[in-house]
């Protein structure tokens, strides 16, 4: 076995019968992570798996996790993992830059989800799995999940073939399959994301070193900022739905924000006075604006965003101690 025990482990052993067992691949990353912690906190025991290609056991300590595997997502069902109740699958490579410079990850992704996929078969589990935004690339907002995508992103095209298959297991095999499309997510356990991190949290990195945020462009560009910890409520919302087999739903706030805007809001949080550096953009297929129609998600998971974008920088700030 290949796994290996966090200190701040608390149930060790068995598992608890009284107690739901949930797998969180790539929970020692960012989304992973949160999702984890919002698990244990409700009551459920939480395993990990995790590569720690951007996870960091940092961002477990404390947690109260069952198990973290240092593992890839794919091996799920080799590493005796036990009887388990649902899956939350974050462990996939998950930023446009991997992909660019990696196309093979397309591929990659794409069969480790298929390994997971037999794995809930064979348990009869459910799965809920990170997608992305980024499918509406190229599109007018407001996005809505009934718009076909357009091919634009390496990254979304390994994330798009991940719903459809996602859905045929569902139709199939009567797995429970829900894919949530996130919106430019940002909050606390990021760091160890390093240059793949959300622009809020590299800006405000950066900022407490005196460094000013670089904006490609006039800084107008609009995003629909979303806070992790909406997200992983948006998740668990998804595994304690009801009668809900299979599906795509977006996970955004339904309002977005200038990059402009956003610095000015880290700047009031952390008390500065540091004007964005414009540079030249060259960036090809740039997104100059994400905005996600929630009233699907609001129909079928109930689910609707809480945290507002000044809030949540305030709370980053404040997390990270600056």
């Amino acid at each position: 076995m290949f796994g290996y025990a966090i200190a701040t482990i608390k149930n060790m052993g068995y598992r608890n019968p009284s107690m739901s067992h949930v797998i969180v691949t790539g929970g020692a990353g960012f989304i992973g992570s949160n999702i984890a912690r919002k698990l244990v906190q409700k009551g459920d025991e939480v395993s990990v798996i995790d590569n720690m290609h951007t996870g960091s056991p940092e961002n477990l300590e404390g947690a109260g996790i069952r198990k973290l595997y240092k593992e890839n997502a794919g091996n799920i069902g080799n590493i005796g993992i036990g009887e388990v109740d649902y899956v939350f699958h974050e462990g996939i490579y998950s930023s446009t830059p991997m992909y660019k410079n990696d196309r093979r990850l397309i591929g990659k992704a794409i069969s480790e989800f298929i390994e997971l996929m037999e794995f809930a078969r064979a348990k009869e589990i459910g799965v809920t799995f990170a997608s992305t935004s980024s499918l509406y690339n190229g599109l007018t907002p407001p996005h809505r999940e009934d718009v076909p995508p357009l091919v634009k992103d390496f990254y979304a095209e390994a994330r798009y073939p991940m719903e459809r298959i996602g859905k045929l297991y569902s139709d199939m095999y009567g797995v429970k399959v829900i894919a949530l499309r996130y919106f430019s997510v940002y909050g606390p356990y990021e760091k160890s994301k390093g240059e793949y991190a959300n622009l809020i949290t590299q800006f405000m990195l950066g900022m407490a070193k005196g460094e000013s945020p670089v904006i490609y462009g006039n800084g107008n560009q609009r995003r629909d900022f979303t806070n992790v910890d909406d997200i992983a409520k948006a998740n668990i919302m998804s595994m304690e739905k009801k009668g809900l087999k299979s599906g795509c739903f977006n996970v955004g706030t339904g309002k977005n924000h200038s990059l402009n805007e956003m610095v000015g809001m880290l700047n009031k949080s952390m008390k500065k006075n540091m004007a964005p550096k414009y540079v030249e953009n060259k960036v090809f297929n740039y997104v100059d604006e994400t905005l996600a129609d929630t009233s699907l998600c609001r129909e079928k998971l109930g689910f609707e965003a809480e945290i507002g974008l000044e809030t949540g920088i305030d709370r980053l700030v404040k997390f990270y101690g600056f």
